[in-house]
């Protein structure tokens, strides 16, 4: 039967059919509409207890959506999404009670990182010490306490650098007689795994009592010229640490003391007899020591006499600086002895008071040496007697690599003897023989040796009145000398 015969024989047009039809649907939809809303009424036992509404009440949608609908929780700020996980809650209480039980190995990695960056940088070393390893939380300790912190001067090591600094600030803040050295001892262990060089800037010396005018005047009478010029003051006592620290190999020192202000003494800015003493036993004890730097410390002769006859036969000095001191011919002469019975590769006497027999002595020693490379005598007082002998070593010698002899009141002689060395050495790259007097004889013969050199890569002869001509074609010959070194680095590295 077609859909009009149905309508027909119904008696029912076709636009009342539809219209009924979408009034029975919209009619359901409302009732199950209603139904669902008095069902969540019903079941919903916070909205049962704020509605006033009994179950068959008739309900204005409009009107009571909100009271039916509305849920108040007890924070106001609360959200399920900042309700933090319980392991986060776990590592939060380990860290609150790190001080008494601390837990971090049995962390995996990422629980540490977590640890290190929320825990309290003001915990006791003796907690802290041998139990984090180095990262994150050693990081913020060293930006907490000092400003400028350059961790690639500590061979990128956060721990390092912290353990390192501490233990400088201790000793450089420690008065003898004054300061107990149990807050020395009591890092050691703590530190000496990390601790590799110690870069001392100052050393404060005992506090003097004050006395009365009285005493002064009666002192004065006493005490004669040669005890009042004589240094009495004391200051930190190596011995006691530095065999104790195992894996120390830098060591820089400077007798003096920063911000004196209106004290000032002469007195504060040298080493006396008793420190020399006490600092050769701890450098003979120090076994893994390669650098030591002394400088700046009016060192004369017998105190480098002193420390150098207990660096003899060291096992692992490989470097000595005792620049800027007051050290003379003596204390050459023992330098020299120490050239042979020591693996010195570097060695800086630079601005003492060497003249030509500590000159003599130290060339002796060269000529006889298989280990020293650099060579450094830059402002002492060697002249021609020291600058020849020096040169006449060198024929003798095949591993020096850099030598500096600048403002050493040499003339054209010690120029003579030098080109003989560049004409015959091939391993000598660098000599500086600045600020001296060699004149033109001198220059035309160091110009003369270049042209037959290959080897050297600087030659430094500023203010040395050497003709301009002579100059331009030595420093033609280093520039050729360069660039055939380059070459020959990039060679090697393409055969690697």
């Amino acid at each position: 039967m077609s859909l009009n015969k149905l309508y027909q024989h119904q008696k029912i047009s076709k636009t009342d059919s539809i219209y009924n039809c979408w009034d029975v649907q919209i009619l359901m939809c409302n009732l199950m509409f209603l139904l669902l809303r008095q069902r969540i009424v019903y079941k919903n036992p916070a909205t049962m207890r704020r509605s006033p509404y009994s179950p068959g009440a008739n309900l204005n949608p409009v009107e009571d959506f909100r009271k039916m609908r509305r849920i108040i929780a007890e924070d106001p700020d609360w959200s399920l999404n900042i309700v933090p996980c319980l392991s986060k809650l776990c590592l939060q209480s380990i860290e609150r009670n790190f001080e008494g039980k601390p837990i971090f190995e049995e962390l995996t990695p990422i629980q540490k990182d977590f640890v290190q960056e929320n825990l309290s940088t003001s915990l006791p070393l003796h907690v802290t010490a041998n139990l984090i390893s180095d990262g994150v939380y050693w990081k913020r300790c060293c930006e907490q306490r000092w400003d400028l912190c350059d961790v690639s001067h500590y061979g990128h090591s956060w721990k390092r650098m912290f353990f390192e600094r501490h233990m400088e600030t201790i000793i450089e803040l420690f008065i003898p007689e004054v300061t107990e050295t149990k807050t020395v001892l009591v890092m050691v262990p703590l530190c000496r795994n990390y601790v590799k060089r110690l870069d001392i800037s100052q050393l404060l010396p005992p506090i003097k009592e004050p006395q009365n005018e009285e005493e002064e005047e009666f002192g004065l009478e006493l005490a004669s010229d040669n005890e009042y010029d004589r240094p009495s003051l004391d200051h930190f006592d190596f011995n006691i640490l530095l065999d104790k620290l195992t894996k120390l190999e830098e060591l820089h020192l400077v007798y003096r003391v920063k911000q004196c202000g209106m004290n000032f003494e002469w007195k504060m800015f040298e080493m006396t007899t008793r420190d020399c003493e006490s600092l050769a036993k701890a450098l003979k004890s120090c076994k893994t020591l390669k650098l030591l730097k002394l400088h700046q410390s009016h060192i004369e002769d017998e105190k480098c006499r002193l420390l150098v006859k207990d660096l003899l036969d060291h096992p692992s000095l490989r470097e000595l600086d005792f620049s800027h001191n007051l050290i003379g011919d003596k204390g050459a002469r023992a330098i020299g002895k120490l050239l042979n019975r020591s693996k010195l590769e570097i060695l800086n006497l630079c601005d003492n008071e060497i003249r030509g027999l500590g000159a003599k002595a130290i060339a002796h020693a060269l000529s006889k040496n298989s280990t020293l490379l650099s060579l450094n005598l830059r402002l002492n007082r060697l002249r021609d007697d020291g600058g020849q002998a020096i040169g006449k070593a060198l024929l003798n010698n095949n591993t020096l690599l850099h030598l500096h002899l600048g403002g050493n009141e040499l003339t054209g002689p010690t120029a003579v003897t030098l080109s003989k060395v560049l004409v015959q050495s091939n391993t000598l790259k660098s000599i500086n023989l600045s600020c001296n007097n060699l004149c033109v004889d001198g220059g035309r013969a160091l110009e003369e040796a270049m042209s037959h050199n290959t080897s050297v890569t600087e030659c430094d002869i500023r203010l040395t009145e050497v003709d301009k001509q002579s100059v331009s074609f030595i420093n033609q010959v280093v520039w050729a000398n360069q660039s055939l070194e380059q070459k020959r680095h990039a060679q090697e590295s393409k055969t690697k």
